[in-house]
């Protein structure tokens, strides 16, 4: 499988915009949706990772992780972590090795986890760390995207207030499809990052 090593802004603005796959989501912002939601997500051995955090428009000031995505092959759970904490159970997830959690540039979504506990991650696949296996020199899960399955994803959401007393359903999907791109990453070269 041979893909293109970079792909231009040009070319990005060109590709189909990925749309809501007919997938579920689940919004888990009380304590008895967060153990229903771990119990299913304890069932899975891969689930696709990602945070958002409310922007700060204000010099020094960088807010909380406001939500944890994590995603099996036909569920999202958004873990809306300001209005529940990062419990004990949730936490678990994160540190268990044998729940394979894939995502992207994981350094700055683990810098954000740490401000609710000192978060110790494991069995995580940062993709930005295998990409280059199959010669793409892109880091991110835009680009990435594009290239592999040439679909662009829109990050009209990327800015919005995560904090928000509800998601909006242009959130909850941009947030969705950001863990769900993680898992369809991975599927498309796990064979030659094994």
């Amino acid at each position: 499988m041979k893909h293109p090593t970079h792909i231009s802004a040009e070319l990005m603005a060109t590709l189909p915009t990925l749309s809501y796959p007919e997938k579920k989501i689940i919004i888990v912002d009380t304590l008895e949706k967060l153990e229903e939601a771990v119990h299913k997500l304890n069932t899975q051995k891969l689930i696709g990772f990602d945070t958002e955090t409310k922007p700060s428009f204000t010099k020094g000031v960088i807010n909380k992780v406001a939500l944890l995505q994590l995603a099996s092959e036909d569920v999202c759970y958004l873990f809306r972590l300001h209005l529940i904490g990062l419990p004990h159970s949730l936490m678990a997830i994160l540190a268990n090795p044998s729940i394979i959690k894939i995502g992207i540039a994981l350094r700055d979504d683990f810098s954000g986890l740490r401000k609710w506990n000192n978060a110790k991650p494991q069995g995580f696949i940062d993709i930005q760390q295998e990409i280059h296996k199959v010669g793409i020199q892109e880091l991110s899960l835009q680009k990435i995207y594009a290239i592999l399955f040439a679909r662009r994803i829109s990050k009209n959401q990327r800015l919005s207030n995560w904090e928000s007393e509800e998601l909006s359903e242009a959130q909850q999907h941009y947030a969705a499809i950001d863990a769900w791109a993680c898992l369809d990453i991975y599927h498309e070269i796990k064979t030659y990052i094994e």
